[in-house]
């Protein structure tokens, strides 16, 4: 792991109208890290990975995520396809293209954003479906896989504009208990092969073994974070204790 951040940010503001949803956070994710971002409903996880890829614009503060200064309210079209090709995302549905098949989802980004052939798109998709597992699942269409299997396919589509940097927002939310396993078992491989990783999870466990860091968000502000494992072992504060506890009584 690098010390080297990719993404920084200071006094990060986000506002929906009278409603303060970031007030104020501060903190930067190196190079090769993984960071897991839980709290409850509402307490502005998903806001924070939306603003990381420009989903989102923020309303104070300062923001770098891959080298692009994203604290300016508009980006010019160039400095956002940088962007969007450093940064891939992996949402909680799967927005795969149903009329596309699997290897059509995984070749458009390149060859639409980044402008490679088609020959180099379909070769390099090739690669990250069996990084997946889904090698044989090619020339199917979303409406034939499972959930787990979208998701996956979901990944190698990030995967396939050779992002810095992986955001994952809650990507096993709408899966069924018995198809969480697969996509976990991905990320946890990409988290082995050094790629830095950003996750708004409710897997405890994976959050647990996996990253190196978590943070902890209540009502918009950094209530803790540190070491994955000595924060979730060990948490110091009453709210964070509160929150671990529902999972340890389901």
């Amino acid at each position: 792991m690098s010390n080297d951040p990719l993404i920084v940010f200071d006094s990060l503001e986000k506002n929906y109208g009278s409603l303060k949803v970031l007030q104020g956070i501060t903190g930067s994710i190196n190079k090769g890290e993984v960071v897991a971002v839980i709290g409850s409903s509402g307490c502005g996880k998903s806001t924070l990975l939306r603003c990381f890829n420009c989903l989102e614009t923020i309303d104070g503060g300062y923001l770098s995520v891959a080298g692009v200064d994203l604290s300016h309210s508009k980006l010019n079209l160039t400095r956002l396809r940088q962007l969007r090709t450093r940064v891939g995302m992996v949402f909680q549905q799967f927005n795969l293209f149903p009329h596309l098949t699997v290897l059509e989802n995984l070749i458009l980004a390149p060859q639409k954003v980044q402008n490679k052939s088609r020959h180099e798109s379909v070769q390099q998709a090739r690669v990250y479906l069996e990084k997946v597992g889904l090698s044989e699942k090619a020339n199917f269409y979303p409406e034939q896989l499972s959930g787990g299997q979208k998701q996956r396919v979901a990944i190698a589509r990030s995967l396939c504009v050779n992002p810095n940097i992986m955001l994952f927002d809650e990507p096993t939310s709408a899966l069924d208990p018995e198809l969480v396993g697969e996509v976990l078992r991905v990320m946890q491989q990409l988290a082995e092969d050094g790629m830095t990783m950003v996750v708004v999870t409710h897997e405890m466990q994976f959050a647990r073994e996996v990253a190196d860091r978590v943070i902890f968000l209540h009502q918009g502000k950094i209530e803790e974070e540190g070491p994955a494992r000595e924060v979730l072992n060990h948490p110091e504060s009453d709210r964070l204790r509160m929150f671990l506890s529902r999972f340890r009584a389901a």
